[in-house]
Order: structure tokens, then C-alpha cells, then sequence
């Protein structure tokens, strides 16, 4: 695994209709809309905020967490709506000695059910297995996210099993975790 290909200078990954690029303040708005939804944040381990200034401190965390090379949160942007933020998504738990990491994603309600998630998979992926030369991908989902599961399956993943009641999530208590996980040598195979 190569970090520094991440780490160094920040990633901007671009496909026919999307953007992943850094998070600034001058997305402070956008970004406050996805954070202030409930519907957004039902199967994530993340509390939603209600507050502008909390969310401004959260984008210096994205940050902060970025030089700390701890993970790494791109903006997805779509091309044709003039660099509108319409979601999020994030590699984070780089783990060298197994070489693998871990990946999460949620979008503005208004932007569900158009392709962009799995499209932002497809690149982060893409990213992670050619450039990064990452050897596993996993994500961790809520059995009830139907929707996530499928973005998932559809870029590759596997359903690898059910870790039952074994994770604390803001907001929701002890919880079962499905892991899905996806292998370079997976990848290569289906390209």
C-alpha cells in the first residue's frame, strides 16, 4: 500500500459525471444540508447536527483527520450542476500490515436513487486497487440498508458475514454489522 499516493497531496478523482475532490468552507451550506437530515444518517453510526458551527468545526476535522493520515473525506461533486456538493464518501482505517481499508458514503437526500453512489464506489475503488495498491476494500453496513448493500454488490463486493451485536454506533445502540468486502485479485478478474 502506497500512502503517500493519498496522503500526499490531496486525491481528486474524476469520472464523466463526478468530482471527488477536498471539502472546504465554501461548502459549509451543502454540507450542513446532508448533516441537518435524519433520513440521511438512519443506517449510518453518525448523529445528525443541527448546528452551522458545529459543522464548520466538523469540515476542519475532515481536515485535521486528512494530515493526521487517518482518512481521507471526499466531496462528490456533480460536473453538470456547477461543483454542487451531493454527497460524501470516505477511505479510512488504512491498515499497512494487512493492507486494507475500509470505505463509507452517504448523499443529500434529493440526489438518492441516481447512480451517484455507485459511481463514487466505482472511483474510490478504482482509486484504492490501481493507484494506492490497496490489496482488500471493505464496508460495514446495517442489515436494514437494502440500498447501500446493493451500491456494494454492484461494484464487486462480497457479503463476507453478519458481526452480531458487536459494534457501538452513535445514536443506535449496539448494533449487528454485515461486512462486505471486495479483493484485488476480485477486481482485476472482473475488469
Amino acid at each position: 500500500m502506497n500512502v503517500e499516493i493519498v496522503f500526499g497531496n490531496f486525491p481528486v478523482l474524476e469520472s464523466a459525471n463526478l468530482v471527488l475532490k477536498k471539502i472546504d468552507d465554501v461548502h459549509l451550506e451543502e454540507v450542513y444540508k446532508i448533516y441537518d437530515n435524519e433520513n440521511v444518517f438512519e443506517y449510518c453510526g453518525i448523529i445528525p447536527k443541527h448546528n452551522v458551527q458545529t459543522v464548520r468545526k466538523m469540515i476542519g476535522h475532515f481536515d485535521r483527520d486528512y494530515h493526521k493520515k487517518s482518512r481521507v473525506k471526499w466531496g462528490i461533486f456533480q460536473k453538470h450542476q456547477s461543483d454542487k456538493l451531493v454527497g460524501i464518501i470516505e477511505a479510512m482505517d488504512f491498515n499497512q500490515k494487512v493492507n486494507t481499508v475500509s470505505i463509507g458514503y452517504f448523499l443529500a437526500e434529493d440526489n438518492w436513487g441516481k447512480g451517484i453512489a455507485t459511481e463514487s464506489v466505482r472511483m474510490v475503488v478504482k482509486f484504492l486497487f490501481e493507484e494506492v495498491n490497496v490489496n482488500r476494500i471493505q464496508a460495514e453496513v446495517m442489515p436494514a440498508n437494502e440500498v447501500s448493500k446493493k451500491v456494494l454488490l454492484t461494484n464487486g463486493f462480497m457479503k463476507e458475514g453478519l458481526l452480531r451485536q458487536a459494534f457501538i454506533w452513535s445514536g443506535k445502540g449496539v448494533i449487528d454489522l454485515e461486512i462486505y468486502g471486495i479483493l484485488k485479485g476480485d477486481y482485476t478478474s472482473i475488469l
